[in-house]
């Protein structure tokens, strides 16, 4: 009491209150009940490499957490306490990346079938009251950041975490109990510090230590509770009000978060299978605005037809295993900007040259430069801008569109618009014959096509139809209309054309 009461005289920050790393709990297979065959021979890989080598190592985090409700993980994540180049050292293909966190990759397979599993480094459990601080952020700062292996901002911020430490203190360090299990292959014994298994089975999501003081450490935290709980929801998972209770206020530090950061974060709520669960607990939680703009124009338009039949496109395919892309399911929720763009300037200007200015001011508007303007952006304006050619049916048009790399995407587009009643159906029907017929079931269709066209074009003829008078009365006003103008034109006398020169006629000519 005397040494706090000096240290205070002093203008001494009194010293943090260690804190609890948990109690060592190995669970043994009988308990947790995890089946071996759920996990990914890459991972199994991975972690025997890395124990045959002297180190521990463990399956982590979320993958855990799904094998022990029956999940097959989509993602594997290995800890371990071999450094980041150690674990280089023992693949061929590992790649060291990360500046706030320094973490392995390593890949299995090339091109889209690759796969990739992260392995970390067991991290210290570092007191942020004594971490190195600086004013700016991670751009601003960079220069002071380079040697800094733990630094935080002026908020409390995180920005540097790279000390490693014991097994305990990297559990410890984790955001929540069901994330921070560590599960051995080998020995099938699962290590929990945290009672994550107990939380697992009640179904309920709690964070590590106090919320509030891990939301500032990390603001993504309150983006991971959400996802959390959007795909633990149907399994009975809720967020504990103690971890729940502090979002709300918590949102105003997710402005120090970069902007790309969070753009990554939200195509995570959005595609991973649940963005329409994503949504829902948005708006039950309060959160429906605030996390970042793009999220918020989502959850906004989220109840619109073509909005919400994307979302739920999204969810069946992630369900089925089959890839999506952002940039299809960005397309759908800002192509109402895009549609009111280009029907306001095609009064001034050509129809494609509107709806290509319209599409720059969305980006403009909406996008900005989070994106990179790269591949994301790029697909977006394909998508957007083929959507006017499938109005064409005739010609070589339709068999150039279909070798379009883009097509598919942009079909799909266009097949949603027509649910939602902006294409016609008979439109989307015959794409999507032609897309699937044969040569000659092509040509039919073409000549479908061309035969609706001419009939569109083709004037309509409406027959005259004349009523004889009856004797001893007059002609109705059209009947007589035509006869006086038949009366009043003068009859044309076809001229005979003379041979020249006077000689005889020639031969075939009007004699």
């Amino acid at each position: 009491m005397i040494k706090t009461f000096i240290d205070k005289l002093l203008g001494k920050k009194p010293a943090a209150k260690k804190p609890k790393f948990g109690k060592r709990a190995e669970i043994p297979v009988s308990e947790h009940g995890i089946n071996p065959a759920l996990v990914d021979e890459r991972a199994l890989n991975v972690v025997s490499t890395l124990q045959q080598a002297g180190f521990e190592a463990y399956i982590v985090g979320g993958a855990v957490r799904d094998l022990l409700v029956g999940l097959r993980p989509k993602d594997f994540d290995v800890a371990t306490n071999a450094t980041p180049e150690q674990v280089k050292g023992l693949f061929r293909r590992a790649f060291i990346i990360g500046r706030r966190f320094r973490i392995v990759h390593v890949v299995y397979g090339r091109g889209r079938e690759n796969e990739v599993i992260e392995v970390s480094t067991f991290r210290a459990y570092m007191d942020n009251a004594a971490a190195e601080q600086v004013a700016g952020n991670e751009r601003t700062s960079k220069s002071e950041l380079a040697n800094m292996k733990h630094a935080v901002d002026s908020s409390g911020r995180v920005l540097r975490d790279n000390v490693w430490g014991p097994h305990d203190e990297d559990a410890a360090r984790r955001d929540f109990t069901i994330n921070a299990m560590y599960y051995d292959p080998k020995s099938q014994i699962v290590v929990d510090y945290h009672g994550g298994l107990k939380d697992s089975k009640n179904r309920v999501i709690r964070m590590i230590g106090d919320p509030a003081t891990r939301y500032r450490e990390d603001p993504v935290r309150i983006i991971r509770a959400v996802r959390f709980a959007a795909k633990l929801g149907p399994l009975g998972f809720s967020i504990e009000p103690k971890t729940a209770a502090p979002l709300v206020n918590s949102q105003k530090l997710l402005a120090d978060v970069p902007q790309s950061r969070l753009f990554d974060e939200m195509l995570k709520l959005l595609q991973t299978g649940h963005a329409v669960a994503t949504i829902a607990q948005l708006r039950k939680l309060g959160m429906a605005t605030g996390i970042y703009p793009l999220l918020d124009v989502v959850v906004e338009r989220a109840d619109q037809p073509f909005v919400l039949a994307a979302l739920q496109d999204t969810d069946r395919r992630v369900g089925e295993g089959k890839p999506v892309a952002p940039s299809f399911l960005l397309a759908c929720v800002l192509w109402a900007d895009v549609r009111d763009g280009w029907a306001a300037r095609s009064a001034q200007q050509p129809s494609f040259a509107a709806l290509q200015d319209a599409v720059e001011d969305v980006f403009n508007a909406r996008i900005g430069d989070v994106s990179g303007r790269g591949r994301l952006a790029g697909d977006m304006r394909e998508t957007w801008l083929m959507q006017p050619r499938f109005e064409k049916r005739v010609g070589s048009g339709p068999y150039g569109m279909i070798d379009q790399p883009r097509f598919r995407a942009a079909f799909d587009f266009m097949r949603l618009r027509a649910d939602a009643g902006e294409v016609e159906q008979v439109i989307a029907d015959w794409w999507q014959e032609f897309t699937t017929g044969s040569d000659d079931q092509r040509e039919d269709l073409l000549a479908q096509a061309r035969e609706e066209q001419s009939r569109r074009q083709r004037p309509v003829r409406v027959p005259r139809v004349v009523t004889q008078p009856k004797e001893g009365t007059a002609a109705g006003p059209v009947e007589a209309a035509h006869e006086s103008d038949a009366a009043a034109a003068p009859k044309k006398r076809r001229r005979r054309r003379k041979p020249s020169g006077g000689g005889a006629p020639v031969a075939g000519s009007d004699a």
